[in-house]
């Protein structure tokens, strides 16, 4: 299941992810949330009319993961990105920040949603508008990132359960690992096909 707060020009989307590390196997899990630019659409038929609302290009995006075999709560696979090349992340930025006090770190993130799209490289039309729209959620944004963190997902069972849009991506992780002999085969059984 994800989160969509959809304002003007961006929206922020917000789920729980389950990743798989490709070079030692690691499992981490945690609140993910991304900005994206929302897409103008041609208005369609009647003024009452259903309105197409397409959300694609991302911009930045904060993974706030534990590591399933660190401590509950830690926040030691968390990381963020801060742009984007096409569709495809650039590689995970580090700060202590985000380990010490993830909701804090991106209650401030989302406090000036046009600076996070300048150091990406993308201009927001109405910079000042997005800004105030996603500030005034932003309380909310963060409590659907704390309701997806890794400690609210107790069970292989539960992940699989929040992710199970995602289980192509896993199935992609499975196929590329360095060291399969590594991995935690019982955790990752809910994504496995039968008899894997």
């Amino acid at each position: 299941m994800q989160h969509a707060f959809v304002f003007t020009e961006v929206a922020v989307l917000v789920r729980h992810w389950f990743e798989i590390d490709l070079m030692d196997s690691h499992l981490e899990h945690g609140a993910r949330v991304e900005l994206r630019l929302v897409v103008p659409q041609p208005r369609r038929g009647s003024e009452s009319a259903a309105q197409a609302v397409v959300v694609d290009q991302p911009v930045w995006r904060a993974d706030l993961f534990d590591r399933l075999d660190g401590t509950p709560g830690a926040f030691e696979a968390a990381h963020f990105h801060p742009y984007f090349e096409g569709i495809e992340p650039c590689e995970r930025h580090w700060d202590d920040a985000v380990k010490a006090a993830p909701w804090d770190w991106l209650a401030s993130r989302l406090a000036d949603v046009a600076g996070i799209a300048d150091a990406a490289g993308v201009r927001l039309r109405d910079a000042a508008t997005s800004n105030a729209q996603v500030a005034a959620e932003a309380e909310a944004i963060v409590a659907a990132a704390r309701g997806r963190a890794a400690v609210l997902c107790g069970s292989a069972e539960q992940c699989h359960d929040w992710t199970r849009d995602t289980e192509a991506a896993v199935h992609t992780m499975l196929a590329t690992l360095r060291r399969p002999d590594l991995l935690d085969r019982d955790r990752v059984s809910p994504w496995l096909p039968a008899g894997a």
